[in-house]
């Protein structure tokens, strides 16, 4: 399995989790294996600063990514991804390690849409 998880900076899983999905400077990609974490990647969003409605999660899938985590994602990303077959959980906080953690272990594992999302029509 792999899981992408939006991040601040490209420390892999020490890297602090990015709050802003579609504006996050990097995505750490995690490769799972039984539970185990063997392989990671530090892989910059090329569409931090000014993107369309559902880049990056075609960027995101291009990566054959199974998981997004991050701390806040909008409604319209949350159906691109659906309609991708990615899962997501948001509410990610802390490290990108702390994240794969909470996820993995079943304390992340759903996505709503952020409030600023909601607040505009994207729910």
């Amino acid at each position: 399995m792999k899981i992408a998880i939006t991040a601040e900076s490209s420390q892999g899983l020490d890297s602090q989790v990015a709050q802003h999905f579609g504006h996050a400077p990097y995505f750490i990609v995690v490769d799972i294996e039984n539970g185990a974490v063997t392989a990671t990647r530090d892989i910059a969003n090329p569409f931090a600063e000014a993107h369309q409605p559902g880049q990056i999660p075609d960027f995101i899938k291009q990566q054959d990514v199974d998981v997004m985590l991050s701390g806040g994602m909008g409604g319209r990303a949350i159906e691109f991804f659906t309609q991708a077959g990615i899962r997501t959980a948001t509410g990610a906080s802390g490290t990108v390690r702390a994240s794969l953690e909470s996820y993995l272990g079943g304390t992340l594992a759903a996505a709503a849409p952020c409030a600023e999302s909601v607040a505009h029509g994207h729910g």
